[in-house]
């Protein structure tokens, strides 16, 4: 389900989305219709603009992940750095596109949503961490829990920050899909956090993206 207040958006993705053959775009809303539509059509991924008129897309988010059963939701943003995109992220947004983002890759990022991963592109994610400097400082326990990864573990939650999947990862460092998730999965235990979205914010907080990102590798 795409919602948007711009008819032109709503119908360019759905064209996009539904040449896909596993991919059904079950409806279109603008915000104020965000809620219902859900509960009607119960859609398993959502792209949301976070920014529209009539209801903002930080309220809509909220509405629904209070739902029994809420949907998958990513961001849609015009821009690489738009203040709102952490506070969504940290709202349980499991990530977020451009919309310029290419036709050629959209169907696959929907489909990396719908199998419970995360969509953060590079280029969008540098711009939000570098934009927001000011973002809360990790504290002393997030500090310990950090400094438990290995070296290994902290260039793959790096990667993961910048929204890589583990085939993309694999690519970079070297190794396996299956090697990378376990990575991850330990990550995730060590750092105490259900997602991978809650990873990357620890380790945006914690300074680690400061560096950027070892190559260039595969972008999404």
């Amino acid at each position: 389900m795409v919602v948007d207040d711009e008819a032109l958006v709503r119908s360019g993705f759905k064209l996009i989305l539904n040449a896909a053959a596993d991919i059904d775009v079950v409806a279109t809303a603008v915000g104020a219709e965000a809620v219902d539509t859900v509960r009607r059509e119960a859609p398993d991924v959502v792209l949301l603009d976070i920014r529209m008129p009539d209801v903002d897309g930080l309220t809509v988010l909220g509405q629904l992940r209070a739902l029994p059963k809420p949907p998958v939701v990513a961001m849609l943003t015009t821009f690489d750095a738009d203040e709102y995109i952490l506070t969504a992220l940290r709202s349980g947004a499991a990530g977020f596109l451009l919309k310029d983002t290419e036709p050629d890759q959209l169907a696959q990022l929907v489909r990396t949503l719908a199998a419970g991963g995360v969509v953060m592109s590079p280029k969008a994610s540098r711009a939000v961490w570098q934009s927001h400097p000011g973002a809360a400082a990790v504290d002393d326990e997030d500090a310990a829990r950090i400094g438990r990864l290995t070296e290994r573990e902290r260039e793959v939650l790096v990667l993961v920050a910048e929204g890589l999947s583990n085939s993309e990862i694999g690519t970079l460092v070297h190794l396996s899909a299956g090697t990378v998730k376990d990575h991850v999965s330990a990550i995730l235990s060590k750092l105490r956090v259900a997602s991978r979205v809650q990873a990357a914010l620890l380790a945006q907080r914690a300074g680690l993206l400061d560096g950027g990102r070892r190559s260039s590798g595969p972008g999404r």
